[in-house]
């Protein structure tokens, strides 16, 4: 097999771990004898758990002597919850390394090659970097910006409208593009909505009906703490936690703030009124992938700044007509536009979904 076979394994390993690692990275690792035999593999299972390198080389035991290591992340140099696994991997007696991507994180970011290459490890960057990028752009995103990666989420008619008028809830989208939908919130951090989502749809924002392995967090974007205490997504705290953010002003008064806060409600306070310093509240929170929901004016709101990184809709056959209420009007917004697009019908209705500005 050839090294790009052995990363390709690597890589397999790595989405094994899809919605359990956050805030870390889903990484893959595979060891290979010099003569060519899989000694060991791994990926990093959750948070807190050995990494993926750890679990390989224990598997391989002194096979992994003179051995080539194939790993989708830069391996880490530093002390966290887990010990460094550049050490581990030189002390196994490794002889070279084929990593994908170098780890974006200040604490890693390039110190991880130089210590392999310091103690004797011949490395190589690049191979299935394009594949471990896009399984990691919430990782990514979270360690360059500071805030989650931002999927934009709607259910929107043939003629792309989203609701049939405004302040109007509008079911449009078939089972089968539901159950889609709830696998989804079942790998991201937080899903998020607008206060006036909450008043119109009074929606609970949790997985229903998919195995999720971690808490999801729902997210009410509400300047003016509007979100009424008897909120339904309040009335769930077992499904994860909920975090509105707001303004300042709106958190001083108490009169609003208490009776949220009563209901199990985490209260974060944005530094201005842009849609950026909402998410950097988030990014603070280690909250890496955000799931945009609505309504319209909240994913007006993050288009506007550019902060939307992933568009996620799914189109049904039904028309609305000229009064509905529309996807990003007088914007130039087309889903050809999109990158690694991807077209996938659901019962009767399509999901269309791709990059805005990535992967990267």
């Amino acid at each position: 097999m050839t090294d790009a076979g052995f990363m390709e394994r690597a890589l397999f390993h790595a989405a094994r771990g899809r919605g359990r690692t956050s805030p870390n990275p889903l990484v893959g690792a595979v060891v290979v004898s010099p003569d060519g035999v899989v000694v060991g593999h791994g990926f990093h299972e959750r948070a807190g758990d050995p990494h993926a390198e750890a679990h390989a080389l224990a598997m391989a035991g002194d096979r992994a002597r003179g051995a080539t290591l194939y790993c989708t992340l830069e391996p880490c140099c530093h002390q966290g919850r887990t010990g460094p696994c550049t050490n581990r991997i030189v002390d196994a007696g490794v002889a070279r390394a084929v990593v994908s991507v170098e780890d974006p994180n200040p604490l890693v970011s390039g110190r991880g090659f130089a210590f392999l290459r310091e103690h004797g490890v011949r490395v190589e960057i690049g191979l299935g970097a394009h594949e471990a990028a896009a399984m990691n752009q919430p990782f990514f995103t979270l360690m360059r910006e500071g805030r989650p990666f931002v999927i934009l989420k709607a259910a929107t008619s043939l003629d792309g409208r989203v609701a049939e008028a405004p302040g109007r809830r509008t079911a449009l989208t078939s089972a089968a593009a539901n159950r889609h939908a709830h696998r989804v919130r079942a790998e991201v951090d937080a899903v998020g909505v607008g206060v006036g989502t909450i008043l119109v749809d009074d929606p609970l924002l949790t997985a229903r009906g998919v195995y999720r392995a971690r808490p999801l967090t729902r997210v009410v974007f509400d300047r003016r703490l509007r979100t009424p205490p008897a909120a339904a997504v309040l009335s769930t705290p077992g499904a994860g936690p909920v975090i509105i953010v707001t303004s300042a002003e709106a958190a001083d008064r108490a009169e609003l703030r208490t009776p949220l806060e009563a209901r199990g409600a985490e209260i974060a306070v944005a530094r201005d009124g842009s849609f950026r310093a909402a998410l950097a509240c988030l990014g603070a929170r280690d909250i890496g992938s955000l799931l945009l929901e609505g309504g319209a004016a909240l994913h007006a709101a993050a288009w506007d700044e550019g902060l939307v990184d992933y568009v996620r809709l799914y189109v049904t056959p039904r028309a609305l007509g000229d009064r509905g209420v529309p996807l990003l009007p007088d914007r130039s917004f087309s889903t050809l536009a999109l990158r690694h697009r991807a077209v996938a019908s659901l019962g009767p209705d399509v999901v269309m979904e791709g990059y805005v500005h990535g992967p990267h």
